[in-house]
């Protein structure tokens, strides 16, 4: 399919309606740095700078299908704890969810703390109890989600064996989807996948394929013997096994397709079985054809593995993908996916540097300019000032390039890493989220005048300032422009 056809593909799954049922997690991530080792113990010490908190495991597929614009009814069990609260709050402050999160008294809402430091994942500390919902508490999850399932199109159940879906629950959830002519995705976490049978699509991974069935997964043979046989004992429609760095593999009745993998670079894997699940049945729910639901759940996994921590792939991330098949072009980017790959660089030890500017017509004093900056830093970002800003900076009759050809012509520079689109009164966001190791300016500036300068230096950052052509070439970086 072209990717002009997948383009159409993913904008179709803003209309997906989905119900998510199973586990739901508190993802908690601490970010620091670590410059010593304890006196106490052989162990570093982390300097703590920020702390995030955001829904994981069947929380973190809501936050995919989300991300996609779909909409969505989530239906989970939580402790009568804080943990329990905050995944409350975090889920029900997302667009298009309707949440039902029923609380269990004296159960410990499953938590999971990641501690990273300079990129690098230090340890995860766990708090969880991996038993059975109450079976009355079992009774009203599967009467709530009755009357929920017909007002969506799928089902999926994210099961992560803490036991939301313990027991039948799974089996009274897809009669009643089958009952009211729904499909179910299943994301197995565990080794028995007898409790699903009867669902439209099951997405385990080669580890949890040989587990459910016993048989060996090495090699594409093995491999579909092995999701054949999970089929027909258990009368599943079709099987998408997830196989990391090899890519995907659906098995669709007799029919095969195979799917490499997409990721350019891998930064942590969490999270990409959430975003496949969610990935493929929004598209089962917006009418896609099931080939093509799982090709963009690969593109989307693709995405998401190159992210650090629990990420989701976004529609316009998707898009972006699509769209960047030209070459430079996939170097345009968003805010937040030049923030993201900033991150990915720092986690390589690359120092990153920043410069903004119009760059309308492009001289040989932009060209120096940038080429300078390029040798302070290993990855180059450039910020390129919207049409409006420019408009509002220099008159009606500016810009001469709009900034597509603008952006098309910086991404064609080998010493241009990335552009990005900003309007004046948001740059200092802008390097607030890239955040810069270098930030980079025309020598016709003064570094106190460098906007985001200042909180360049608080992170340990520098300013520098590009020098000027020996002709006094004012364009320098069309910083000033």
């Amino acid at each position: 399919m072209a990717a002009a056809d997948l383009s159409e593909a993913v904008r179709a799954l803003r209309r997906a309606s989905v119900l998510v049922v199973g586990d739901a997690m508190l993802d908690r991530t601490v970010y620091g740095t670590v410059t010593r080792i304890s006196p106490e113990a052989p162990v570093p010490v982390l300097t703590v700078e920020r702390e995030v908190a955001t829904p994981g495991g069947a929380g973190n597929v809501v936050r995919n299908l989300t991300a996609l614009g779909a909409s969505v009814a989530f239906l989970s069990v939580v402790g009568d704890d804080q943990a329990g609260s905050d995944l409350t709050g975090l889920i029900g402050g997302q667009p298009g969810v309707e949440p039902w999160l029923l609380v269990q008294g004296g159960r410990a809402t499953t938590t999971k703390t990641r501690f990273i430091a300079s990129g690098q994942h230090l340890m995860r500390a766990d708090h969880e109890v991996a038993q059975a919902i109450h079976p009355r508490l079992a009774d009203r999850m599967v009467r709530i989600a009755q009357d929920t399932i017909a007002a969506t199109k799928v089902m999926i159940l994210s099961d992560y064996g803490k036991g939301v879906l313990a027991g039948d629950v799974p089996q009274r959830l897809i009669a009643a989807a089958r009952a009211a002519g729904r499909r179910v995705v299943v994301d197995p976490h565990g080794g028995e996948h007898g409790a699903y049978a009867g669902a439209d699509l099951i997405t385990p991974n080669r580890a949890e394929l040989r587990a459910a069935t016993g048989m060996p997964v090495d090699g594409e043979a093995a491999l579909l013997a092995a999701a054949r046989a999970l089929r027909d004992r258990h009368g599943i429609g079709a099987v998408l096994v997830t196989r990391g760095k090899e890519g995907m593999t659906l098995l669709d009745g007799d029919t095969v397709h195979h799917f490499h993998a997409e990721a350019l670079e891998v930064a942590d894997v969490a999270g990409a079985g959430d975003t496949v699940a969610a990935l493929v049945a929004a598209g089962m729910a917006a009418g896609l054809p099931l080939p093509v639901a799982a090709r963009l759940s690969n593109i989307a996994a693709g995405l998401v593995v190159g992210k650090v921590g629990t990420a989701v792939a976004r529609d316009a991330d998707i898009l972006e993908s699509l769209g960047a098949e030209g070459g430079a072009l996939r170097k345009i980017v968003s805010r937040l996916r030049a923030a993201e790959q900033a991150e990915r660089w720092r986690r390589h030890g690359w120092r990153i540097g920043f410069a903004d500017g119009s760059f309308d017509l492009l001289t040989p004093g932009h060209l120096h300019m940038l080429e300078q900056a390029r040798r302070w830093c290993d990855r180059l970002v450039v910020g390129l000032r919207s049409d409006e800003a420019m408009r509002r900076l220099k008159g009606s009759t500016r810009p001469v390039q709009a900034e597509a050809a603008r952006a098309a012509v910086l991404a064609s520079l080998p010493s241009v890493d990335l552009v990005t689109v900003f309007d004046d009164d948001a740059l200092l966001a802008l390097v607030e989220a890239v955040r810069p190791d270098v930030l980079i300016k025309g020598a016709d500036y003064r570094a106190d005048e460098v906007i985001g300068g200042t909180l360049v230096q608080e992170w340990g950052g520098t300013v520098r300032l590009a020098a000027l052509l020996p002709d006094g070439n004012a364009a320098v970086a069309g910083l000033q422009d």
